[in-house]
């Protein structure tokens, strides 16, 4: 049995009603668009200020993002950090306090320490110097850190971590050994004295440090 349809009217009459329905159909749907549109422009004023006033909100909170960035830049620019208040920091304290002395000095960084972190606390990667890899040791004062660490940092800073420089950090000092085999692989060190200059004085880390764009031939180089 076929489905039931759509007839095509037949005769004048079936054709003069389906024209008056297709008629009142478009009078229809004419009188909605034109309620519709009325609608708008009687609301326009309204939506007007709707828009600008969420723009002016929009506007509002990128110019204060923009303030607090430039206000960041310009406190990290300044930073300076006493001695004793980094020997009254906890390690994690202190880690945070290397990156922002990094920051200050151009290397966007971030702290990473925390458990396999690979021998790296903080890393930093500046647009010229290249990856800098940092391994902080907050001591008590007068404690040596010794050169096991630097064995430690040497063979992780660049194959684990990617770094082109690679640091130990202390607020107390190194032993002679450490100093000794650090100089000769290529770990750099920043004792109770340099963080001094670094930390309190400002000096850029990479100044103190000598830091190139090209690192040393013996970079990273294995121990014998």
């Amino acid at each position: 049995m076929r489905g039931a349809g759509l007839r095509r009217p037949r005769g004048a009459a079936e054709i003069v009603s389906a024209a008056v329905v297709v008629l009142a159909a478009l009078v229809l749907v004419v009188r909605m668009v034109t309620a519709a549109a009325g609608a708008v422009v009687r609301a326009w004023p309204v939506v007007t200020v709707v828009a600008v006033l969420m723009a002016a909100a929009v506007l509002w909170r990128v110019r204060q993002a923009t303030l607090r960035t430039r206000e960041d830049a310009r406190r990290l620019a300044a930073l300076r950090l006493a001695l004793a208040g980094l020997d009254a920091m906890d390690d994690r304290a202190f880690e945070y306090a290397l990156r922002d002395l990094l920051v200050r000095d151009g290397w966007p960084s971030r702290r990473v320490g925390g458990r396999g972190d690979q021998a790296a606390d903080v890393i930093g990667d500046h647009p010229l110097l290249g990856r800098i890899v940092v391994q902080a040791k907050h001591t008590k004062v007068g404690a040596k850190v010794g050169a096991s660490v630097m064995y430690k940092v040497n063979g992780t800073a660049g194959p684990a971590h990617g770094g082109r420089h690679a640091v130990v950090v202390t607020n107390g000092t190194f032993t002679r050994d450490a100093m000794a085999w650090g100089e000769r692989y290529g770990v750099h060190w920043v004792d109770r004295e340099r963080l001094r200059r670094w930390a309190e004085n400002g000096e850029a880390l990479h100044a103190l440090l000598g830091l190139t764009r090209r690192p040393r031939p013996h970079r990273f180089r294995r121990a014998a």
